[in-house]
């Protein structure tokens, strides 16, 4: 008998990912595709089950999240965007307009992200005396686009008790020009002040991961990733679960020293989705941004004798491999230039002769943005997945020229040359670092084109057909989950997403313009246009 939940889709194009014909109909039911073939069949097969009729429109598997931040992006929400800020002056007018409209209560962190200097006259950072003028009542932080730098004004230097004597932690940087602080902080020291900013409150953040859940399923995306768990999530996280607010599958990794925190608060979770959460594994970041000129290069950026710097010794790399070894979890780490690379391979391929494990465990380079040739083969060789964050081509694209000069800024996210070499390739956005825009993401990847209409790098791009498996079944891989997601087979979920236009007949200038016009988690449409 087949159950009511069964849907029968047909009469449209259906890119299964898998080789083969496209077969004329999926059938899916309780959950799971049940068979996919020519639509009599299917129709006999379930003769109760509900048509969607496609319409001439496009069925494909729903995409999986490589690598995001899903509480900083319900965090986002909250928060005041500079994402179209150009000078100063437009800082300190949308930043006093926010506080304004919002009215907050005395003392209330105003907390403003997506600030870039790369868009400033200049690539200048504003001066202490303009986040002040910005805000001079409330303490305030200003989260770079990156994520990885920021600003604090006065009152917020003030209330964290920071001052030109406090010690900066290593691996990070807290600017200071003529002994005096400027509000500036890079990587470690940023990460440890941010994390004494308050979180809102249980109501506002419900509904914040209520909305973050929507906007990627408004993408096709039904497995997202928490890139960084830290114990101060945890109360949020439980808030998360005990009102049954997840709908899509979360992969948490949790940094390497609140792992232990929590596998106890959450031991149900590790390494098994329950309610929807998953913890999936650890996280470490080796250095920082290319476009902020802080992830560690083996030459200098371009016009210097700056090569940025490291966030971890190789003691405390190898310890992470070897912790992950030995709870048997993956592990991300954060990569982005090529002397972080060559740590990490490094200290991989230490770890892995201590702790063979690790290669079946499939560790994973997120970003990877700057590797070389010769850095990809060793990769490969230490059976490692990359994730490549190649919407950079578009959005800093630009910038890269600039730090790097055309030939190095031409190899960023090489995966075209990746790929020859065996490495499975993804494909993520690290939101709220931009929107969790796959079809953008194919697209970059199929076209490689700057803001300002430069190819970057021709050689590297790869078909959309590629593309579309970097964020499907070899995402799904990524995971441990290829045999649940990333394809339209029968046995595996009924995780669907229903496109405007095929993106495999489309010219691939076009394909951002694709819309996404369902998506179905197991088989329910839990979104639509």
């Amino acid at each position: 008998m087949t159950g009511k939940s069964a849907v029968l889709f047909f009469n449209g194009p259906i890119i299964t990912m898998e080789d083969g014909p496209a077969p004329e109909a999926v059938l899916a039911e309780n959950g799971r595709i049940r068979d996919v073939g020519s639509f009599a069949k299917l129709s006999a097969a379930a003769p109760n089950a509900s048509k969607k009729d496609l319409k001439g429109r496009t069925l494909l598997p729903s995409f999986l999240d490589p690598h995001s931040h899903f509480f900083q992006l319900a965090l986002s929400l909250l928060q005041v965007s500079l994402a179209e800020i150009h000078s100063p002056e437009e800082m300190i007018r949308v930043i006093q307009g926010w506080i304004q409209k919002e009215k907050p209560k005395p003392g209330q962190w105003i907390i403003v992200r997506d600030f870039d200097q790369n868009r400033m006259p200049s690539g200048l950072r504003p001066t202490l005396a303009q986040l002040d003028q910005a805000s001079s009542d409330y303490p305030m932080i200003i989260q770079h686009q990156s994520g990885h730098m920021g600003f604090f004004n006065s009152a917020a230097l003030s209330l964290l008790q920071v001052t030109p004597q406090t010690p900066v932690p290593e691996g990070g940087t807290i600017e200071k020009k003529e002994g005096m602080l400027t509000g500036y902080m890079e990587e470690n020291a940023f990460f440890q002040y941010q994390k004494k900013v308050p979180m809102p409150g249980p109501e506002e953040i419900s509904d914040a991961f209520c909305r973050a859940q929507k906007i990627y399923a408004s993408h096709g995306i039904t497995t997202i990733q928490e890139g960084m768990l830290v114990e101060e999530m945890l109360p949020f996280y439980q808030i998360l679960l005990d009102k049954n607010l997840l709908y899509l599958d979360l992969d948490a990794y949790a940094g390497t020293s609140s792992y232990p925190a929590v596998k106890a608060a959450l031991p149900s979770h590790i390494r098994h989705y329950e309610n929807h959460l998953k913890i999936a594994g650890m996280k470490i970041f080796l250095d920082g941004s290319p476009q902020g000129r802080t992830a560690w290069m083996r030459k200098p950026y371009e016009g210097t004798d700056f090569c940025g710097y490291p966030t971890m010794t190789d003691e405390a790399v190898l310890d992470a491999f070897l912790q992950a070894a030995e709870e048997k979890t993956q592990l991300l780490a954060h990569v982005n230039g090529d002397a972080a690379a060559a740590q990490y391979l490094r200290c991989l391929s230490q770890a892995e002769k201590k702790a063979p494990v690790l290669a079946e465990l499939r560790p994973v380079i997120i970003h990877g943005q700057l590797m070389g040739k010769d850095q990809l083969i060793q990769a490969a060789r230490l059976h490692t997945v990359i994730s490549f964050f190649v919407a950079h081509v578009y959005h800093w694209g630009d910038t890269h020229i600039r730090n790097f000069g055309m030939e190095r800024a031409s190899r960023i996210s090489p995966a075209a040359s990746a790929l020859q070499l065996g490495i499975p390739v993804t494909f993520h956005q690290d939101s709220p670092v931009i929107p969790p825009d796959m079809l953008e993401t194919i697209w970059c990847a199929a076209v490689r084109r700057t803001r300002a209409g430069i190819t970057l790098g021709k050689d590297e791009a790869i078909s959309p057909e590629e593309a579309l498996k970097s964020v499907t079944i070899r995402a799904a891989f990524q995971y441990g989950e290829e045999r649940e997601k990333g394809s339209i087979t029968p046995g595996k979920y009924a995780d669907l997403i229903i496109l405007d236009q095929n993106p495999l007949t489309v010219s691939p200038q076009d394909i951002p313009s694709i819309q996404v016009l369902e998506t179905y988690k197991e088989g329910h449409c839990i979104w639509s246009a």
